[in-house]
């Protein structure tokens, strides 16, 4: 069963680089963390280390017990925490899965998590799931539909969440808005936070032609709680490139250039280096955060101006 509906404010506008957290918790540090994954729980539980908070994917802890739930309890206690989830199927026409939606309800009571993030697209329709996070058509109908459910999750959970733009490789004939406007109208009219993940702004910018600073210019600063910054791969499709967010190398030149940017116009917030394929080393992954973290005092310092190619 659903916890009770209660009323959610927008905390998006006006909000501290650094996330209040919910349930007393520590609050997640406008710093580099990175995402939890198995082959470094040893190394993580060994000792304390420089990243700045952690993130989880919340559908790997639904189970009541075992070891990773064991683990995440015992790191939650030493790393604030963030709860990303996958699969809700927020901008899907199906009904939102009642029983899906109340494991994520147990999972944020029981980790208490500083942030919770899902994602703006869909896995689902006509009640056939895709393992894959498909994105929307931009029209003012999708716009309505999606910001209810998102409406009706937040009140599901008692709290705000976070909502992250996804990476595109097709545009919908049908689509009225551009991505950045249909994004900000979707924060408005729901009272969601953003996640902005500048690897996805990339590749979909790269793959469809648009101006990535348009992208983010277009976007309240006040409503970004949370970057993701990540790797992606380069292919060629009948002759036409295409860039793939895989998850599985380091952050590009690009990208920073693009952090840089956001963080001299929008702000220092919590940033996360995903690394989800060919996981390397916990030392990798650290130094990509510290990576994030220079980079960040940095530009506060010296505020350069980004300049695209």
């Amino acid at each position: 069963m659903l916890p009770a509906s209660v009323r959610v404010t927008p905390a998006g506008h006006g909000a501290s680089p650094s996330s209040k957290a919910a349930g007393g918790r520590s609050p997640i540090p406008a710093r580099a963390g990175i995402g939890l994954r198995a082959p470094h729980h040893l190394d993580l539980l060994a000792g304390p280390t420089p990243a700045g908070w952690l993130e989880a994917h919340t559908e790997n802890y639904f189970a009541d017990g075992g070891a990773h739930v064991a683990c995440l309890e015992r790191l939650r206690a030493d790393y604030p925490l963030s709860l990303h989830g996958v699969g809700l199927s927020i901008g899907s026409t199906d009904p939102l899965n009642a029983e899906h939606l109340g494991r994520v309800a147990r999972a944020v009571t029981r980790f208490e998590p500083a942030l919770v993030s899902e994602h703006l697209s869909f896995s689902s329709a006509g009640g056939v799931f895709a393992n894959d996070l498909l994105p929307l058509p931009y029209t003012e109908e999708a716009l309505e539909h999606v910001a209810g459910r998102i409406r009706a999750v937040q009140d599901a959970l008692g709290r705000q969440i976070l909502i992250e733009n996804v990476s595109s490789y097709l545009q919908f004939e049908c689509s009225t808005l551009p991505e950045w406007t249909f994004l900000a109208g979707v924060v408005a009219e729901s009272g969601c936070g953003l996640l902005l993940d500048l690897n996805n702004v990339y590749v979909a910018a790269e793959n469809h032609g648009f101006s990535p600073l348009t992208y983010l210019a277009a976007l309240d600063p006040a409503s970004v709680q949370e970057y993701h910054l990540a790797g992606h791969d380069e292919v060629s499709r009948d002759g036409r490139r295409l860039l793939i967010d895989t998850h599985g190398k380091p952050v590009c030149a690009a990208v920073w250039e693009l952090y840089a940017w956001a963080l001299e116009h929008i702000g220092p917030r919590p940033a996360l280096i995903e690394w989800d394929t060919d996981i390397p080393s916990l030392a990798v992954l650290l130094a990509e955060a510290q990576r994030a973290d220079a980079l960040a005092a940095d530009t506060l310092a010296h505020t350069p101006v980004y300049a695209p190619a």
